[in-house]
């Protein structure tokens, strides 16, 4: 499950009120902190036949996904504690949705800009994950613009809707999703309900203004900026399903989960699209692979993506440097697998001043059999203008990442003892409650020919800053809040 706990923090003050009960169900609190945190779930794969189906549908679905073509006086910041679901195979957090406000978990995507959720009406796909009712909202409106979202071969098919979201102490009026009457099969594992893109608006099919991005342009944050914390337990022992996953930060970075300096890197294309960085090489147990400098080296961190694809010819060259490693076959044919003797060290720079390693243990994304392992890179050929690579979850849990939007870049910082503390630890997982929130407004359902804006996003920030200014409010409302016993214990320790 998810946590989110909102806490405010200022010249090393912590603001908060802590939910002692740790249970599955929303309790009310009057928390003013602002806090989110993830959960992440267990890996229940055991065969060669099932590890190769899982394989072949993270390669279909990142096609997919890539192929689309396509100031208030008092600010504040924010955390969505996340679950680490399936053994570092997804991270979640959690929303809240309509009036009375309902607690959904969706997976947190920076490479799409959707918000989309099961509907009441879904019977393919949704039977085992809480579904919104529309008819429970006194503040949805119905929209008459269809949806729908390609995943590999399967898809999620609805209609647009407004209705006010809430998150870490934020919500947004008017905010445009997507309510899906139709998911394809294994795309949501209970509990998690949809997904949350933090892309650019200029990539969301719905055509609407991100959740985020309403938020940042209003000036409702402290800092224009997002941050991720995800935890490693694909190399612990007696993991359960769901288990603690780090933090999603809105507005400010925690001091607390890293050390040393953010490294922030320019995104590689300035109108913003998907957060790209542009890798500037490789290193394989000391072995250097240096990118050109051209598109063939952009690559969307992406945290909404477990693994790392890339095109064929690099991923020959790296398990190149990894002796006795073998092409996959079947399911598995753009993977390679390697002795599980074998320690892989690999770093990856992105041109600023620091390399990132990646852990051997998340290079190693299973034991196939006593002797042979499969590795998390694998070969992703993009079509059109789809990033060249994508790099997911295997590397992000080794850093601290920052989303900046303002100026538009990336950053990655070294983890602290503190964050690689909740590494393996099986602490209880967070639990809805409710809080105040700051709400803005959001933009109007958009057009039925397209949106406002230009696909490319050449509309300045001052431009957009003016129009949510125009529209904004700022109240107070009940907002859910997850809060995690154990992470507050240890954070107050």
């Amino acid at each position: 499950m998810v946590h989110l706990v909102y806490t405010s923090i200022s010249a090393s003050v912590l603001l908060l009120s802590v939910s002692v009960p740790i249970s599955a169900a929303p309790q009310a609190t009057s928390q003013n902190g602002q806090m989110a945190t993830l959960v992440r779930r267990r890996q229940g794969l055991h065969t060669d036949e099932e590890w190769g189906k899982w394989a072949k549908n993270q390669r279909d679905y990142l096609l997919a996904k890539y192929d689309q073509g396509n100031p208030y006086e008092k600010r504040s910041s924010g955390t969505n504690l996340i679950t680490n679901q399936n053994a570092d195979s997804s991270y979640f957090g959690s929303l809240a949705i309509g009036t009375p406000p309902k607690p959904y978990y969706v997976i947190l995507d920076t490479g799409s800009a959707d918000l989309w959720v099961a509907g009441d009406r879904c019977d393919q796909g949704c039977e085992s994950v809480e579904r919104y009712k529309s008819t429970e909202s006194s503040t949805f409106k119905n929209g008459t613009t269809s949806f729908k979202i390609q995943y590999g071969s399967g898809a999620a098919v609805g209609s647009l809707g407004t209705d006010i979201v809430q998150m870490a102490g934020f919500a947004v009026k008017n905010q445009v999703f997507a309510v899906c009457n139709e998911v394809s099969e294994n795309l949501l594992t209970n509990p998690v309900s949809g997904l949350m893109g933090l892309a650019f608006r200029a990539i969301a099919s719905s055509k609407a203004m991100p959740f985020w991005q309403t938020l940042v342009m209003s000036g409702a944050w402290d800092q224009p900026l997002m941050a991720f914390h995800l935890t490693r337990f694909v190399d612990a022992q007696n993991i359960q399903n769901e288990e603690p996953g780090g933090s999603f930060s809105m507005g400010f970075t925690n001091s607390s989960l890293y050390t040393g300096d953010i490294d922030y890197v320019d995104l590689a294309t300035p109108q913003g699209s998907y957060w790209l960085a542009s890798i500037h090489h490789i290193s394989v147990n000391g072995n250097i692979i240096n990118f050109p400098a051209s598109r063939t080296s952009y690559a969307a961190i992406d945290t909404g993506t477990t693994l790392i694809g890339g095109p064929s010819a690099i991923i020959d060259q790296i398990f190149a440097q990894i002796p006795g490693s073998t092409p996959g076959k079947g399911d598995m044919e753009t993977y390679y697998t390697y002795p599980c003797n074998t320690t892989v060290n690999i770093t990856m720079s992105f041109g600023g001043k620091q390399s990132w390693s990646i852990s051997p243990s998340d290079f190693q994304l299973t034991r196939l059999s006593k002797n042979q392992c499969l590795g998390a890179f694998f070969k992703l050929d993009s079509q059109g203008s789809a990033p060249s690579w994508i790099v997911g979850d295997t590397f992000l849990k080794n850093v601290y990442s920052v989303f900046r939007y303002s100026p538009p870049s990336i950053g990655f910082a070294r983890l602290s003892d503190f964050a690689l503390a909740e590494n393996g630890s099986n602490s209880p997982t967070p639990t809805p409650t409710l809080g105040p929130v700051t709400t803005v407004s959001a933009s109007i359902m958009p057009d039925r020919g397209g949106s406002k804006h230009s696909s490319n996003g050449s509309h300045t920030i001052k431009h957009h800053h003016r129009e949510l200014l125009s529209q904004a409010t700022v109240i107070a409302v009940p907002i859910f809040v997850l809060s995690a016993m154990s992470f507050l214990t240890n954070f107050l320790l």
